[in-house]
């Protein structure tokens, strides 16, 4: 069968599965075998076991662990998966997502997370962007007895804490209310948080001063957290890229925590170039001693709301409703139009921002498409859309040049930052892959194999993960390294990407043959010194 017949029997392979789990049947299950050494064998790939070279060999899998990594295993398996010719990784881990609402649903088929295995992830990181949920063991399902397509750790998120104790108000919390963030953090960590997230570029996370962050971040590093942040300026609204930068190295030292840069990006036309200036205050802080390390999605266009693009922070402060009475005071919606139209010059224009969420009749069209009906003007296209609903956007504004060299440092993980509409939820892994290892040739193989599956199990300890060794847990995927690749785009975002052929979740085959079998061996991953001071 050609390459081109193979990709049509996996998408519509994935396309019936998908049909069936939603219909509440139990797709393609797994074979059965009788009494043997081992499970699962995988026989005969170009094993890349993580952290070392390559070599071809064989994997045995005994329930969720891993029980022999080498050249040719000599015991018996009850199902043999012949993977001669295929690249054999450890199951890749996404740092930075926002899958949390797909995990929390009450429909098994959303659990699954189907576009994360499709390209070989099989734990997820959520809660970023200060989105983290304090109740942590209702976020990881206690007691519900659900079931998960991928393993999932979860942060605490400034914005819920923040929403929950003080609302949408710019302003500093009291002193009692800071003691109530800090005590929800505490009780966060003892539940089995990764440490705590922020996202200080969206209101009302942005509302708050460094002090106050540094207070919650102090509690997370009791317990080993870490610090993620989706810092405070990308490109040149407030602080500036590498202000922000420099203002998360601080909170590191002052709270004496991890520090985990969130997508780390240069974005908009004002700074472009900065990656390297970005990348000298990071290492320069690692050669003092300071443990920092980011992530970053294989995209030149982020996805965000178009009020988070566009909006001055302080016309958000009260939440939406009281955005909308300034849109119809007329003195302040015209000192909101100044700003706007300085936040748009920054963005890249009018042809920089695509509708990907939002009215139906929207999606697919730039800001510049919009703005005829306007009456031309494409300030006013997007405040006539953010009337309607708030509104999803795909935001075209970083350069190659600085994608590649954030993406060569072996401190920068892989990421898909996926969101609702924009490609990166269905294909990051495969893009970075097909675009940045195959064609332009800015990775190894190895190269992004490791900052997928490796670095990321070492830097936030996750134990028996991210690595082909034995005694390791069974997050395998085994992929084509001819046709691995990604099929959405901005236009058709919900594709799933082709190329891969197996993926093992804790020893559960979750994709035979290229196909989904409807298996579900995920898990809730809370940090292993979760309750260390609890």
């Amino acid at each position: 069968m050609t390459k081109r017949g193979n990709s049509m029997k996996v998408c519509s392979g994935i396309a019936l599965a998908v049909a069936g789990l939603l219909a509440g049947t139990s797709a393609m299950a797994q074979s059965q075998g009788q009494a043997a050494d081992a499970d699962i064998l995988i026989a005969n790939g170009r094993i890349y076991p993580g952290g070392a070279e390559p070599f071809i060999g064989d994997i045995a899998v005994s329930g969720d662990r891993i029980v022999y990594v080498g050249p040719e295993y000599s015991g018996t398996a009850a199902r043999t998966i012949e993977a001669e010719g295929m690249v054999v990784a450890p199951g890749f881990i996404d740092t930075h997502t926002h899958v949390g609402d797909a995990l929390a649903s009450d429909i098994p088929a959303a659990r699954l997370v189907l576009p994360f295995v499709t390209q070989g992830v099989t734990t997820a990181f959520i809660g970023v962007d200060g989105g983290g949920d304090p109740d942590v063991s209702a976020v990881f399902g206690k007691d519900t007895g659900r079931d998960y397509g991928i393993n999932f750790a979860a942060y605490v998120g400034l914005g819920a804490l923040r929403s929950k104790v003080i609302g949408s108000e710019d302003r500093e919390p009291t002193a009692a209310e800071l003691a109530e963030m800090e005590s929800l953090t505490e009780q966060a960590m003892c539940e089995g948080a990764l440490g705590l997230s922020t996202g200080l570029f969206y209101a009302p996370q942005s509302f708050a001063e460094e002090g106050e962050v540094v207070a919650l971040a102090k509690v997370a590093a009791r317990h080993g957290g870490t610090y993620d942040s989706h810092i405070r300026d990308e490109s040149s609204y407030t602080v500036g890229l590498v202000g922000a930068v420099e203002e998360a190295l601080a909170i590191g030292r002052l709270a004496d925590i991890p520090v985990h840069i969130g997508h780390i990006k240069a974005l908009g036309v004002d700074v472009h170039g900065q990656a390297d200036e970005v990348i000298a205050a990071v290492e320069q802080a690692q050669a003092a001693g300071q443990v920092v390390h980011a992530d970053q999605y294989p995209w030149s266009a982020s996805g965000t709301g178009l009020s988070s693009a566009l909006l001055p922070r302080w016309a958000q402060d009260g939440g939406r409703e009281a955005t909308l009475a300034r849109f119809d005071d007329p003195e302040q919606m015209a000192r909101i139009r100044v700003e706007m139209s300085e936040n748009l010059r920054r963005r890249g224009g009018p042809e920089s921002l695509l509708i990907t969420r939002g009215p139906a009749d929207l999606l697919g069209k730039t800001l510049a498409d919009l703005a005829p009906a306007a009456g031309g003007d494409p300030i006013q296209a997007a405040i006539d859309a953010l009337r309607r609903s708030e509104t999803g956007v795909a935001s075209f504004n970083q350069t190659e040049s600085d994608i590649a060299a954030f993406m060569k440092k072996p401190w920068v993980m892989t990421s898909s930052d996926a969101s609702a509409g924009h490609p990166r939820y269905y294909a990051s892994y495969a893009r970075k892959y097909d675009t940045y290892v195959k064609d332009r040739k800015v990775l190894t193989l190895r190269q992004f194999i490791d900052q997928s599956s490796v670095v990321p199990a070492a830097a936030f300890k996750l134990e028996g993960r991210g690595s082909l060794v034995e005694g390791a847990y069974a997050d395998v995927v085994v992929f084509d390294p001819e046709a691995y690749a990604p099929r959405a785009n901005f236009l058709e975002a919900r594709l799933f990407t082709q190329g891969v052929q197996t993926v093992l979740v804790n020893g559960t085959l979750e994709m035979d043959d290229g196909i989904p079998t409807g298996r579900a061996g995920g898990r809730p991953l809370p940090r292993t010194s979760a309750r260390d001071g609890c």
